[in-house]
């Protein structure tokens, strides 16, 4: 595989600590959900990079296939639980709102772009993704 770009990231404390790029463009202090301290989780930085991940694959892909999409929107829910063996694991709803395209095209945009963004193939197989194409 050509590798096209890499990043790199540290973190330090944990879920209740603080990670940025290596680079300095971007930090964030950590905070575990229900803690009453300010800041993010790992799962909000999950959401965020999936989401823009698959809107971007989503637009890529219907250029491929030719397709007139006015316009779109992509919200990742990412949930975390625990598995009856006592560790943990994700659970992802991606939700693509598609202007433009009937709904039958719209979903099988949707579909072929999960096969093809890098967040969906990274998942694929270990956390459970479901889709929900709406269009406007």
């Amino acid at each position: 595989m050509k590798i096209f770009y890499k990043t790199s990231a540290v973190a330090t404390g944990g879920r209740s600590g603080h990670t940025a790029l290596e680079d300095g463009s971007l930090a964030f202090d950590l905070a575990t959900p229900g803690s009453g301290k300010a800041g993010a989780n790992p799962e909000q930085l999950f959401a965020l990079g999936y989401a823009a991940c698959f809107d971007s694959a989503l637009n890529h892909v219907a250029q491929q296939k030719k397709l007139t999409v006015a316009g779109s929107k992509t919200s990742v829910q990412v949930g975390i639980g625990q598995t009856p063996e006592g560790g943990f694991k994700l659970d992802i709803d991606i939700f693509a709102e598609i202007r433009g395209l009937d709904e039958a095209a719209a979903r099988e945009l949707v579909a072929a772009t999960h096969q093809v963004c890098p967040y969906s193939n990274a998942t694929r197989g270990n956390i459970d993704v479901r889709l929900h194409v709406t269009t406007l």
